[in-house]
């Protein structure tokens, strides 16, 4: 390393800084395309890359560290900052500086963050109310997509503190609860029926019973009364599906299933009704 700044600075300010620029360019392209190939077969075989991406961002900015400390060496009044950083002795300074902009807090929490891995890349996770996917995780910051395709960009270090919620971790499937209310008069049985059959009819719902639930006799879709309300008998039935969003697009489907059915066979769904009477003036007396 000694030996390459020592030509550089053979060859003066300009072409040395230029050269310099080349390089670092160059193995930054070349050390992101090898990484980024790494990442695009782990994904094919749907394997977690996460710490694959955060390395990509390490290196890369270790590669432009470098870089600028060569491209200081060249320049006769910075030389001294260049090989304090080429020497080692520089770095500690330049942490201080990081930390004092807590960028060496957000730097930290990403490492825990890959470490621990609370969540991955392409996990579906709720933090601060904010729901979405996980696109990237770098040195600085986390980045989500929302439903929206918003990306929300999130601080490591606030990451690191807050209450997340993976709706995707170890087991992505979800219980979904399918909640509706049917009038007094309207045969509970005949609903209830009519509800698993659109169930069980719907092609993203899952059997998710182990063998003793299943020889036990414990039905796929359960179904319960769960409130007697001033207006209406409160229905609820518990559905599974693979993932959460399978789950809101049966949802959606169901609602509409079976709110046409109940119109078919005569199940009430009440919905409020507000009388209003009007009293009589002295002027229409």
């Amino acid at each position: 390393m000694q030996e390459l700044n020592e030509f550089l600075l053979d060859l003066g300010p300009v072409w040395g800084i230029s050269i310099v620029l080349v390089i670092t360019l160059l193995v930054s392209f070349i050390y992101n395309r090898i990484i980024g190939r790494y990442i695009s077969r782990e994904s094919q075989r749907d394997k977690d890359h996460t710490s694959l991406q955060f390395m990509r961002h390490v290196g890369t900015a270790l590669i432009y560290l470098i870089g600028l400390a060569f491209a200081l060496s060249q320049i006769p009044s910075l030389r001294s900052m260049g090989h304090s950083l080429l020497a080692g002795a520089g770095i500690l300074s330049v942490v201080v500086g990081l930390a004092a902009q807590q960028s060496l807090g957000n730097l930290f929490s990403g490492i825990m963050i890959v470490i621990f891995k609370p969540f991955r890349i392409n996990d579906r996770i709720t933090i601060q109310n904010i729901t979405g996917f996980v696109e990237d995780i770098d040195l600085r910051q986390v980045v989500i997509r929302d439903f929206e395709n918003n990306r929300v960009i999130i601080p490591n270090s606030l990451v690191n503190t807050e209450v997340i919620v993976n709706n995707q971790m170890k087991d992505p499937k979800i219980c979904n609860m399918l909640k509706i209310g049917i009038g007094y008069s309207s045969n509970i049985d005949l609903a209830f029926q009519i509800i698993k059959d659109e169930a069980l009819n719907h092609p993203l719902v899952i059997d998710n019973r182990s063998p003793e639930d299943i020889e036990a006799g414990k039905p796929m879709v359960m179904l319960r009364v769960v409130d007697l309300a001033d207006s209406s008998v409160n229905l609820m039935a518990w559905i599974w599906t693979k993932n959460k969003t399978d789950g809101f697009s049966m949802m959606c489907d169901l609602r509409k299933s079976i709110k046409e059915r109940f119109d078919r066979e005569g199940i009430e769904i009440p919905f409020p009704q507000r009388t209003v009477t009007f009293a009589k003036s002295d002027v229409d007396k």
